[in-house]
């Protein structure tokens, strides 16, 4: 395989062969509504909950796995039964290329304060890594898991070099509903997460539900989604009788449904919102529009400048139009940020603001709520 067909290699064999595995059409919407799919809902918007002996929420730290969070509380099921698991972008080996510097301590004081555990995974090396890949094979992935002592171990787990090739990345995911497009959530979370599941014999003979917090609202491909379906790593007929579904807790809910219920348990709204983000998804998201690749370079040159260089080494840009992310911000105006202390907690990692609005204040709309500028799938 030569130079210039190594970097294709994910895209048309590796990343396709996770698609099958996930049961998910890659060149359309994951889940489409007319697939005739047993045990498959498209709208559920309550389930019996009662049957599972664990909730496994992955929690991105954004509004909407937080309202599914809340949503799973006001239906009464007990903390003791919920865990939230998060993927860490950058990974831990020493990369800050795309997630917010806050983003894994908000989590942990999120969780916290909440009274829940918390457990984090990540592809090694994270997505800087795996944008350097070149002639190798991708490398493990780690995840937390609990001990019967209730101490918390880390699972390295390993690639099969058997059934995986050496391949080249060295270019940026791009826009597209397409997981081949957009390889960062393939790579980075939704392989972590079906690995995570299946290395654990503790959910052996035993019913998961695993909660995530797509909404329909957010774009044509979500709006057709099941609801309600058995996961990639399901079992339940099999020796090992690992039962997981998954629950699209917040599937239908519309934005003012997602802040009210913030509102109803006194939770401030994550930074980004607050800094007039649409949604909190990586700082660099390959989905900023040019308004939030403006406000970067104005708040956080620091932040864009390593991007635009890798554009110039790849000679393609994160731009279907072939615009660099410095070029696509000078095309707008930067967001005017007038929450000063959120703006200085997006330039720490340790997150030192409250979860829940203090005694005596009052709970606030953020100023990106509605604000259109969002960063995600479309």
């Amino acid at each position: 395989m030569n130079n210039a067909s190594h970097h294709l290699f994910d895209d048309t064999v590796v990343i396709p062969g996770l698609g099958k595995q996930l049961g998910l059409d890659l060149g359309i919407a994951a889940n489409i509504a007319d697939a005739k799919r047993p045990g498959a809902y498209f709208s559920a918007p309550e389930i019996d909950l009662s049957i599972y002996d664990r909730i496994i929420l992955m929690f991105s730290g954004g509004r909407d796995s937080i309202a599914c969070l809340l949503r799973l509380l006001e239906l009464g099921v007990p903390k003791s039964k919920i865990e939230l698991w998060h993927h860490d972008v950058d990974g831990r080996e020493g990369s800050t290329l795309m997630d917010w510097a806050f983003m894994a301590d908000y989590n942990r004081k999120f969780a916290e304060a909440f009274g829940l555990p918390l457990y984090f995974s990540w592809l090694e090396g994270g997505f800087e890594g795996e944008l350097n890949k070149e002639n190798a094979l991708s490398r493990p992935i780690k995840a937390e898991v609990p001990t019967t002592d209730g101490g918390i171990e880390l699972l390295t787990l390993e690639r099969d070099a058997r059934r995986a090739k050496p391949a080249s990345r060295l270019r940026f995911p791009q826009q597209g509903a397409s997981l081949q497009t957009r390889w960062c959530s393939a790579m980075l979370k939704i392989d972590v997460a079906r690995r995570a599941i299946t290395a654990q014999d503790r959910l052996l003979n035993s019913k998961s539900l695993v909660v995530v917090g797509e909404r329909r609202e957010e774009s044509s491909n979500r709006a057709k989604y099941f609801q309600f379906e058995q996961h990639a790593a399901d079992c339940r007929n099999g020796k090992k009788g690992r039962h997981v579904d998954v629950w699209r807790t917040a599937l239908e809910m519309e934005s003012d449904e997602v802040w009210d219920i913030m509102r109803r348990h006194n939770v401030i709204a994550p930074v980004p919102y607050r800094l007039g983000w649409g949604r909190s998804s990586c700082m660099n998201c390959i989905f900023n529009g040019p308004r939030v690749w403006a406000t970067l370079q104005h708040y956080f040159p620091e932040s864009i400048s390593p991007i635009a260089k890798y554009e110039d080494q790849f000679g393609t840009t994160i731009s279907r139009n072939r615009i660099n992310v410095i070029d696509l911000g000078n095309q707008a105006k930067p967001f005017e940020i007038t929450d000063m202390e959120a703006l200085e907690q997006a330039r720490s990692r340790e997150y030192h603001l409250p979860i829940f609005v203090p005694e005596g204040q009052k709970w606030v709309l953020p100023a990106g709520a509605f604000s259109g500028h969002d960063s995600g799938p479309t």
